[in-house]
């Protein structure tokens, strides 16, 4: 490929390097320039112009693009067209993402020019999603390049599709467990199962003993089933305990026990007859991401697993902690979470769209503004400090606070929503508390005892870390998050709060009940008249 500025005249069937508008003319980058191009151009003056030249030896693109995915894709792949250098692959079905390494860093070896990016080996994919693409650089490509790179890559990326299964679970019952945990667990399950379309066809609860379990596994009703999973009611400790021996006696086999993925490494892998047995690890109890789920979904696609498949996923096994589980593996956080130090962080920084000119958090209540009710009510309470996030008119909101004990921190990018302010106030959190309590402005029947019992009921020990304010038993402010969650709560985009997180970890979520106050917000105008509230001087208009 040749590239370079050139004369006008010199660039008929030449490409665009840059897209170009000028004087009414709207052109592409990568558009072929034919001889009407050329003579509009240089009626409007240009003279010159920056294009590529493909040579007999090259591919456009385009092609080489398509020809780089068209190889690589292989059972249950598809490919788009291809677009300015660029042609994607996609799941045609649901399942578990099989890629060859090597091949694909054999092909991005051969020429910078040519790219080929994909998602992690063993990624579960539902049907549609992009697994990878291929991207050519420049306009063009030495033809020869592109289909060495092209031999490389063949059939690296496949879909090992789900299969329908029927799901055998055996759950082992000790004084100390819970019914309901039991429960939970088979719901967790079967939402994990949706996917590959497969069920529990069998729920069997016995005692936490060796010669149960060992009678459970050789019940026809299980043994029939395609996949068998058990969850212990004590965690395994070593390959003689009840799940991996009950396993042996049954006439199983044990592939491994343990894995180097945390949460998930007290997981047991065997096989009884040819049908697959998990001991599931306890963090399994959750839905949040653990070592359990790396290898159902394999087996859901009738992926072998082998105990060295196992030892190998290291890198990478350091999954996001599960709050709920009885030991966290950082036990200093842990520790330090038991007393409560919680920083406030009252929310100031909304544009109060649905008030027309003027700002809610300025209106008058009993002649005094909305916000400095709320910070009052928040400063009277146990929280340690009060941290106001500031926004649309920052200094009004300041002025109404003044002489309050308050710390204010501005956020410039209020205008991104809500997600904006929480990580600017939990930034500002100091580093001696272990908890934060979100409150917002708008909402000055949120009382000093409302946010003491909060405070109260918030129990680590108890794996209750996520405290939330109920009207009715509908969930709503101010909502206490503890540390664990704020690199959680760091990463939330949008004009959204904390919902996901909590939907994430609903085990560690603990509610009290404050009554409507959780819920009445000063959104618009009938809702502060309704309170004998009155609208302030400040207008939002310059």
């Amino acid at each position: 490929m040749k590239f370079g500025t050139r004369p006008i005249n010199e660039c008929t069937g030449c490409y665009l390097a840059h897209s170009l508008k000028h004087d009414g003319l709207s052109l592409s980058k990568a558009h072929q320039l034919s001889a009407t191009d050329i003579k509009q151009l240089a009626a409007s003056g240009i003279n010159e112009i920056t294009v590529a030249e493909v040579e007999a030896t090259d591919l456009h693109e385009d092609q080489a693009a398509t020809l780089l995915a068209q190889s690589a894709g292989a059972a249950a792949v598809s490919l788009s067209p291809s677009f300015t250098g660029r042609a994607n692959l996609y799941a045609t079905q649901s399942g578990v993402l099989q890629v060859d390494a090597d091949k694909v860093t054999e092909a991005n070896l051969i020429d910078p020019a040519i790219t080929f990016a994909c998602l992690p080996p063993f990624t579960e994919v539902r049907e549609g999603r992009m697994l990878a693409t291929a991207k050519i650089i420049p306009l063009a490509v030495n033809e020869e390049l592109a289909r060495s790179a092209a031999k490389k890559i063949e059939k690296a990326v496949s879909v090992a599709a789900y299969k329908p299964k029927a799901v055998a679970v055996i759950s082992t019952e000790l004084p100390h467990l819970k019914p309901e945990t039991i429960t939970k667990s088979l719901r967790v399950l079967q939402e994990r199962l949706n996917i590959a379309q497969s069920h529990i066809c069998t729920d069997l609860r016995i005692p936490h003993e060796e010669a149960a379990l060992t009678n459970a596994l050789e019940l026809e009703q299980v043994r029939s089933a395609d996949l068998i999973v058990v969850f212990g009611a004590s965690a395994v400790v070593d390959q003689e305990d009840v799940i991996p021996a009950a396993l042996q006696l049954a006439g199983g086999h044990l592939t491994h026990f343990g894995m180097p993925v945390d949460p998930g490494n007290l997981l047991v892998l065997g096989d009884l007859n040819g049908t697959p047995v998990i001991g599931a690890p306890g963090c399994a109890r959750s839905p949040q991401e653990n070592g359990f789920d790396w290898i159902l979904q394999r087996l859901l696609a009738d992926i072998p697993v082998t105990g060295r498949d196992i030892m190998t996923m290291g890198v990478g096994g350091l999954l996001k902690e599960i709050h709920s589980r009885p030991q966290p593996r950082d036990h200093l956080r842990s520790k330090h979470s038991e007393n409560t130090v919680c920083s406030g962080i009252l929310l100031a920084a909304g544009n109060s769209s649905r008030m027309g000119d003027h700002n809610k958090l300025l209106a008058q209540i009993d002649g005094k503004p909305v916000i400095r009710h709320s910070a009052e009510n928040a400063l009277a309470s146990g929280l340690s400090e009060v941290i106001v996030v500031t926004g649309a008119m920052a200094s009004e909101v300041e002025d109404a606070l003044a002489g309050l004990s308050v710390s204010f921190r501005h956020n410039s990018s209020y205008a991104d929503g809500i997600s904006s302010s929480i990580k600017c106030g939990i930034k500002s959190v100091s580093d001696q508390s272990n908890a934060a309590m979100i409150l917002l402005g708008d909402m000055p029947f949120v009382s000093s005892d409302h946010i003491n019992q909060l405070l109260q009921n918030r129990q680590p020990a108890q794996n209750q870390l996520i405290g939330i304010s109920t009207a009715g038993g509908k969930r709503g402010n101010p909502v206490l998050w503890d540390r664990a969650f704020f690199d959680d709560l760091l990463a939330l985009r949008g004009d959204i709060g904390g919902k996901p997180v909590i939907q994430n970890n609903s085990s560690v979520v603990y509610t009290v009940e404050i009554g409507e106050a959780a819920r009445y917000d000063l959104d618009d105008q009938k809702a502060l008249s309704n309170v004998g509230g009155v609208l302030g001087d400040h207008s939002k208009k310059p």
